[in-house]
């Protein structure tokens, strides 16, 4: 072993969940943030830290993490029939008071909530650019540095998605009053890409993308544009979330919005269509050929009433998918993929539905399928493998739903009845984030959270 390779801390699992599949008794040296060593079949050491069951960190890889401060406050009932517009309406009155520290402390709490639930790395879905009244700020990187603080604050990995966002509906509709701090033209969104990138530039393993926000909210030839901008790295676009998405681009264009995006742009694997719930059995197919990943907000997409993603059809075509928190209404992996499952059994009044066959986990497809498509949309490496980030979580074994289990029936009695009640410990780059089921520094981040609430609420 070089004096490179040798391992700072070492940690040995009983059960670990490794690229190949399920191994005993592994033990994984980490330096540098990275996984240097790892042996399988071998007993623990003396200064090794022992741990019954070994994951990989999961990513995820959409979330609006201001959204959290509003989690709670759009469930009570309108004068007319509530949707996800009316919900956006009480969304733009609230982002409204954000202010840098505020963004900040909100997305403290939202990491770490993550970081508890077996997240490790977070797809930043970043539109909150300007001040509270539409203006620049003097640095166009102000809110990412918030975004950035809150990352290093808690640990959390970090892919940032800048949002592009110029217009309020397709054909290029000037933007209305509500989303005046969002707004870019495209000189000003490469001011402020670059930027971020500076920000960033010191967090460890950071990544930054960009994310068009919307077919509603560019035109082709931005679109185009923003591709060009972000070379190699990740392109994120929300899209087909809501019937009403879906009959305006119609209407607009004679195409559907992701007919109309595989047509118009060269979508390829840096490309994540976050929901892409409401498409033809054509646009499935072609999306799956795509080698793009479908990302998935099964919590937030049952708040809001969107709709049930087509994925049985979606992963028959060999379809890469990932889970993301998205509005960060709940913050929790193990719920995210459950009800991934259950809106397909609801839908097909029938049980796992989406595992690959006769006799193969439901839990671990779903594991397995979130890890390397969330890997894959974010930038990044997927798994416990040696080069690595050692970004890993444990279960407790003395969890009473875990009682017994081994290999696959450990995630599915995870994913389908601890929870993530399960979670001991969270690593990121082999540091200990979380402890005993919670964050290091939950006491002092959740308290920052409830100063900065308080103006945002009254």
């Amino acid at each position: 072993m070089t004096d490179e390779a040798r391992p700072e801390t070492t940690l040995h699992f009983r059960h670990a969940l490794l690229p190949g599949g399920w191994a005993g008794q592994v033990r994984i040296g980490i330096a540098d943030g990275r996984i240097v060593t790892l042996a399988e079949g071998v007993e623990a050491e003396a200064d090794d830290a022992r741990h019954a069951v070994g994951l990989p960190g999961m990513p995820n890889l959409h979330s609006h993490a201001f959204q959290r401060g509003m989690a709670g406050l759009a469930e009570v009932r309108g004068p007319g029939g509530d949707s996800f517009w009316t919900w956006r309406d009480i969304m733009y009155r609230f982002v409204d008071r954000i202010d840098p520290d505020g963004l900040r402390a909100i997305a403290a709490l939202a990491y770490v909530e993550m970081l508890e639930s077996g997240f490790t790395r977070v797809g930043e879905f970043h539109y909150l650019h300007r001040a509270p009244g539409g203006d620049a700020y003097a640095d166009p990187a102000e809110m990412t540095r918030a975004i950035v603080a809150a990352a290093a604050d808690t640990g959390i990995a970090l892919t940032h998605l800048p949002v592009f966002y110029a217009h309020a509906g397709f054909g290029g509709t000037p933007p209305n009053p509500g989303q005046r701090r969002f707004v870019h033209d495209l000189d000003g969104f490469a001011r402020l890409l670059d930027a971020a990138r500076a920000a960033a530039a010191d967090l460890p393993d950071a990544i930054v993308g960009v994310a068009p926000h919307s077919l509603r909210a560019v035109t082709e030839d931005e679109l185009g544009a923003l591709a060009g901008l972000a070379g190699g790295s990740p392109i994120h676009i929300h899209i087909a979330e809501q019937v009403k998405e879906v009959e305006d681009c119609l209407a607009w264009s004679g195409q559907r919005p992701v007919e109309w995006l595989l047509g118009h742009a060269a979508v390829d694997p840096r490309w994540c269509l976050v929901h892409a719930t409401h498409m033809t059995e054509a646009e499935t197919r072609a999306l799956a050929a795509s080698g793009a990943v479908a990302g998935l907000c099964p919590v937030t997409e049952a708040n809001l009433g969107d709709g049930l993603f087509p994925a049985e059809a979606f992963l028959a075509a060999g379809g890469r998918f990932g889970v993301g928190s998205d509005s960060n209404v709940l913050i929790d992996m193990s719920e995210e993929l459950r009800w991934f499952e259950y809106g397909q059994r609801l839908f097909a009044r029938g049980r796992n539905i989406l595992a690959p066959g006769a006799g193969r986990s439901t839990g671990q497809a779903l594991f397995d399928g979130a890890l390397t498509g969330g890997a894959q949309a974010l930038g990044v490496a997927a798994g416990l493998a040696v080069g690595h980030a050692a970004d890993m979580v444990s279960l407790d074994i003395r969890h009473p739903s875990l009682g017994g289990r081994s290999g696959a029936a450990l995630i599915d009695s995870f994913l389908f009845a601890a929870g993530r009640g399960a979670i001991d410990c969270v690593w990121r780059r082999g540091a200990e984030v979380v402890r005993g089921g919670r964050h290091v520094a939950r006491d002092r981040i959740a308290a920052d959270y409830r100063r900065a609430l308080e103006p945002l609420v009254a």
